[in-house]
């Protein structure tokens, strides 16, 4: 029996290649109300969430191996790696990327009793944003509260840091001092001054807010933290970055839930 011949798709035009092209742009995105995903593992992830996806571009031996054997409805274009890169922000991509859509605004955000959120308040690096997506998935936190100053989830360097986890974790922005007057959970805020996390009960349910990168929690929202919480420093280093800060926060929260 002779192995099958690889699936043949059709190139990718000009226009196409544009409009890719334009949704490394926040307004293109908005405008468009679809984003970029790059990269094997995300698109993969990607087909399997709920994000509707509209168009596929990748090398033969991609479509070929993920591809080719499954129906999806999706348009589906083959290129080389060199146009590949040319079409993302990746320097090098050997396998696809794909468009997707933008699913609607969440109005509400529902917060199951058994666990606790995690509040962003102005993060504005990309790569921060993605790495603490990817913490809140890998310690099963089921959404995050973002401040709209906060980096646009689409940004494709959030996407790319996220590893794929943007498809597991739901991410909510809204105005926090709104959000902050409807709530009945404690809220507690991560600062370099405040109760030593190790020796304080995380309340559960609650929520902890994480502040920017360099500035910390905004002056506008410290009325409504209850408690502080802080991780102690044995060394010089004058702060951790947000996304580290926030792994040590989960870890000693579920090793907290552990010990109940």
């Amino acid at each position: 029996m002779y192995p099958a011949r690889p699936v043949s798709f059709p190139r990718l035009s000009k226009k196409q290649a544009k409009f890719i092209k334009s949704l490394r742009l926040k307004k293109c995105r908005q405008k468009e109300q679809t984003f970029l995903v790059e990269g094997a593992k995300s698109i993969q992830l990607l087909l399997a969430s709920r994000y509707t996806v509209q168009m596929i571009v990748g090398t033969p031996a991609f479509l070929d191996t993920y591809l080719a054997p499954k129906q999806h409805e999706v348009a589906i274009f083959q290129t080389d790696e060199a146009t590949l890169a040319s079409l993302g922000t990746f320097s090098t991509n050997n396998a696809a990327l794909a468009v997707a859509q933008i699913p609607p605004e969440y109005t509400s955000l529902t917060l199951p009793n058994d666990t606790w959120g995690l509040v962003l308040d102005n993060i504005r690096d990309p790569g921060n944003l993605g790495a603490i997506i990817r913490v809140a998935d890998w310690y099963n936190i089921p959404a995050l509260i973002c401040s709209p100053s906060t980096v646009d989830l689409y940004n494709p360097k959030v996407l790319q840091a996220s590893m794929g986890s943007f498809t597991c974790v739901q991410v909510h922005y809204t105005s926090l001092p709104d959000f902050f007057k409807n709530t009945p959970w404690p809220i507690l805020g991560a600062s370099t001054e405040g109760d030593n996390i190790y020796n304080t009960p995380l309340p559960l349910p609650s929520l902890i807010v994480i502040g920017n990168e360099s500035r910390g929690i905004s002056p506008t929202l410290l009325p409504y933290i209850q408690q502080r919480i802080s991780i102690p420093r044995y060394g010089q280093a004058e702060s951790l970055n947000a996304a580290m800060a926030t792994t040590i926060v989960c870890d000693h929260w579920r090793r907290q839930q552990r010990d109940i």
